[in-house]
């Protein structure tokens, strides 16, 4: 009886370990200086979309704002399998037949870029990604495309001086865009309000009526956005409202309608939101920069909230931390505010400030990123700068010389 207990126990042990070795894990790499999230993964052909962001992520137990350590072994997410020798569809047990050739197309490509050393058909390893089985890639992108073409459409302005285009996005009363030259004809802008959606952001609650930071920062937006339009720039405007436009109001309407491009709901984790818009500014930029076209920006603007609602905080500016033309965006608008200070607000001073941080946006979007905090939404002095709708179009104004270097 015993010497049978024994030998149950034996061939269980050599199951569980057979199980074991079968089972499948995440594939470990080491970055090199300067590496982020998006350029590790696309040096091993893992598209950065949403599903995998969000995957690498989870599985490195990263905040989403960590930045990725030099020297330092990271998962990605592309699953290693022991291949049984037969086929790719009967070691991952899937009947798709496209699928197994798009994955050994992809094993192929690592070992002519000598990302892996051996062919995992005498090695026996097969690199499966993870959005090849886990992910609806298909429908996403088609989704993501279909979002970012009809955005082309909608708002990239390409009309000739003197023209005027209609834009929806910013209401009846403010939709009319009067072409006043070609200045910035090939230049492209990513206008980012922060939050949105689920999220409103910071909010001023001891108001005469709620204040919410996504609602003046989006109106802010879409005034810059004019300004830039007006001049023959290409803007994608990345956060939308489609029934709010440019609004005049002190005390603007919360809701949670807002969408990324124009159909992509806004998820509410703060991760998949970010990951969200990088996506789709990056998607954009690839989209442009394949036509030539290499002037592009992207700027995030945000309202701050301070616990000290005695503190005034004038509008500052931040960068990427090794991003020179993202520093240069922040120190050309910090300069922009300062002159207009001297003149509109003569022996105030200005305290505006440009610092680098390590943010999500600011260090994974392509195109050189300025992030702009226009004030303390719980500080009566910083309230009348987003409540009152000349200022709001002074900050769009400033901002857009800041930006450009033509005064309008």
């Amino acid at each position: 009886m015993i010497k049978r207990l024994l030998v149950l126990l034996i061939c269980c042990a050599c199951l569980s370990s057979t199980y074991a070795e079968s089972t499948p894990y995440f594939h470990t790499v080491k970055t090199m200086p300067g590496d982020g999230v998006f350029s590790l993964l696309r040096r091993y052909k893992v598209n950065p979309s949403e599903c995998n962001l969000n995957k690498f992520y989870e599985i490195n137990e990263l905040d989403v704002n960590e930045l990725l350590k030099s020297d330092q072994e990271y998962k990605i997410p592309v699953f290693i399998y022991e291949y049984n020798g037969t086929s790719i569809r009967s070691t991952l047990k899937i009947d798709d037949w496209a699928t197994a050739v798009n994955i050994k197309e992809y094993n192929e490509y690592l070992k002519a870029k000598k990302l892996r050393q051996t062919n995992y058909t005498d090695s026996k390893i097969l690199w499966v990604p993870y959005s090849s089985l886990h992910c609806n890639e298909k429908v996403a992108m088609k989704t993501e495309i279909s979002a970012v073409e009809t955005s082309v459409k909608q708002e990239a302005v390409d009309a000739p001086t003197g023209a005027t285009r209609f834009v929806p996005l910013f209401g009846k009363k403010e939709g009319n865009v009067h072409i006043v030259d070609q200045k910035l004809k090939n230049k492209v802008f990513y206008l980012v309000s922060g939050h949105g959606g689920p999220d409103p952001g910071t909010r001023c609650t001891t108001c005469a009526e709620t204040m919410c930071e996504d609602e003046y920062a989006y109106d802010v937006v879409l005034r810059l956005a004019k300004n830039l339009m007006q001049h023959g720039a290409l803007v994608h405007v990345i956060i939308k409202d489609h029934n709010d436009g440019i609004r005049d109001a002190h005390y603007l309407d919360c809701d949670k309608d807002e969408v990324c491009l124009d159909n992509l709901t806004i998820p509410l984790k703060q991760q998949a939101r970010l990951v969200q818009r990088t996506v789709a500014i990056n998607n954009l930029y690839n989209k442009y920069a394949a036509k030539g076209i290499k002037e592009q920006t992207a700027v995030i603007v945000h309202v701050d909230s301070r616990d000290n609602v005695k503190q005034s905080v004038d509008t500052y500016f931040m960068h990427a931390k090794n991003s020179k033309s993202g520093k240069k965006l922040a120190n050309d608008l910090k300069k922009t505010f300062k002159k207009k200070y001297e003149k509109y607000q003569k022996g105030r001073g200005y305290k505006g400030s440009v610092t680098q941080r390590n943010w999500f946006l600011l260090n994974n979007t392509i195109p050189p990123a300025v992030y702009i905090e226009l004030g303390n939404i719980k500080n009566k002095r910083d309230q009348d700068r987003i409540k009152y709708v000349e200022n709001r179009q002074a900050l769009a104004n400033w901002m857009f010389e800041g930006l450009t270097k033509i005064q309008n």
